[in-house]
């Protein structure tokens, strides 16, 4: 599984408790925040460049193995798509499947 933009992310992770993606959020939030004198590449706002570097951090793709036709994830898991932008628009996934 892809994800086609720069400032998205899909990584694999805890999905029984909501709070989790909460933690997650909050916690990328403190390490790479919006509005640093240091950041030039604004265009698009204030967190284009943070976007950026948390997709960077967190990841395009993840890869899932399929068993009899279902995802094989651990129990607990979930796929997370993580929009690091305020305001996004339309993204695009691309899902490729293999069989042996």
């Amino acid at each position: 599984m892809f994800i086609k933009q720069t400032s998205a992310s899909l990584t694999i992770n805890k999905n029984a408790d909501p709070t989790v993606r909460l933690d997650f959020e909050s916690h990328i939030n403190e390490m790479v925040t919006e509005n640093q004198a240091y950041y030039k590449h604004t265009f698009e706002g204030s967190d284009d460049m943070p976007a950026d570097i948390k997709a960077s951090l967190m990841g395009t793709s993840v890869q899932i193995p399929i068993t009899n036709g279902q995802l094989n994830l651990g129990i607990w898991q979930g796929i997370y798509l993580c929009e690091h932008r305020n305001n996004a628009s339309g993204r695009q996934l691309v899902l490729t499947a293999f069989e042996n």
